[in-house]
């Protein structure tokens, strides 16, 4: 299983945030696990993407020093280790953990340090997408994200991201940012056609995004999907958020399949593994259970995300050749 689209602040177990609250003497509506779940999990009637992201607002509470983003990293590697994953992308927002003074160079390291503990000596590997974020007044922040991961590139960091409220903040405002990641080198994804529509999209493929995170509404404009099909442009696609934040009505009415089945280059995510109470595992369960999803579309959807990790030729070989193995035999008629 590879997973390209997990946030870390949004996959924490109730139990580590527990852990970490305590440790720091922070007060949380509850000290049970099964209690907190009802401060951390968004509703499956989640009124838009704007409250589903209020879900994040205990996580980050906890996740303001070091040792306990270390800690949180750590134990988020190691649940998906846990759980059989090949590879993941776990993104987050360095400058929305600096409320007690540390730099978002601080943030990554330790982000790092505990991410490369859980993977020691583990077939599981990971890396780590930074992300700017929508916002009027943090350019000078999000300046920074893109400088931080040009530091860590190859050294735990693949990418960037941008992340937040798109409707909003517009993706056609945020150009100087992805020009500047250009410039330094490093390749990015970005959240579009999510809460905005597909003109998102379109701007995120002019700034020369290598991937579109979620995508789902590119099927209001004909054109755009004979775009992103000519271009095999990867949409980071998690059907079951996509469901709770309103971008899509029902999950019998996600686009995922009929994506896949048209030709475009989809892969399936979990977004949020605790504020969508759901694993990778269970998002293609469902894509089987409600979509009729078959074996040879779950060995493409497989391939398709080896071949959009924001690795190497040869990592994203070595992912292919263990699906291949595992699976026995293939379906992949790709690059």
């Amino acid at each position: 299983m590879i997973d390209l689209h997990l946030h870390f602040d949004g996959s924490l177990l109730p139990r580590t945030i527990l852990e970490l609250a305590k440790e720091q003497g922070i007060q949380l509506p509850s000290k049970e696990p099964d209690e907190l779940k009802l401060f951390l999990c968004a509703p499956q009637d989640c009124g838009s993407l704007n409250e589903y992201l209020e879900k994040f607002d205990l996580p980050l509470l906890v996740l303001q020093t070091e040792e306990a983003i270390r800690r949180g990293m750590y134990t988020l590697a190691s649940s998906l280790k846990e759980q059989g994953m090949l590879y993941g992308e776990i993104r987050f927002a360095p400058q929305l953990h600096v409320r007690k003074g540390l730099t978002q160079n601080r943030v990554v390291k330790a982000a790092v340090l505990g991410m490369q503990e859980a993977l020691a000596g583990s077939f599981f590997q990971a890396n780590l997408i930074l992300c700017c974020m929508r916002g009027a007044d943090n350019r000078g922040a999000n300046l920074e994200t893109v400088r931080t991961a040009a530091s860590f590139l190859g050294r735990g960091a693949a990418a960037i991201d941008l992340a937040g409220a798109e409707a909003l903040y517009p993706t056609g405002d945020f150009g100087e940012i992805f020009a500047y990641a250009r410039a330094l080198g490093v390749p990015f994804t970005i959240h579009a056609g999510e809460a905005d529509g597909p003109e998102s999209i379109r701007a995120a493929l002019d700034f020369g995004a290598a991937r579109i995170g979620h995508g789902v509404r590119a099927r209001e404009d004909r054109e755009l999907l004979e775009l992103l099909k000519e271009r095999s442009i990867p949409l980071e696609m998690c059907p079951t958020s996509n469901v709770q934040t309103k971008a899509v009505r029902s999950f019998g009415e996600h686009p995922v399949l009929d994506y896949l089945r048209a030709g475009l280059f989809v892969t399936v995510n979990t977004d949020n593994m605790t504020v969508s109470d759901t694993t990778i595992e269970g998002e293609y369960q469902r894509l089987s259970r409600e979509l009729g999803m078959t074996e040879e579309e779950h060995r493409q959807l497989l391939y398709n995300a080896a071949d959009a990790a924001f690795l190497t030729a040869e990592g994203r070989g070595r992912l292919k050749d263990v699906i291949e193995k595992v699976l026995g035999g293939a379906c992949y008629g790709g690059s």
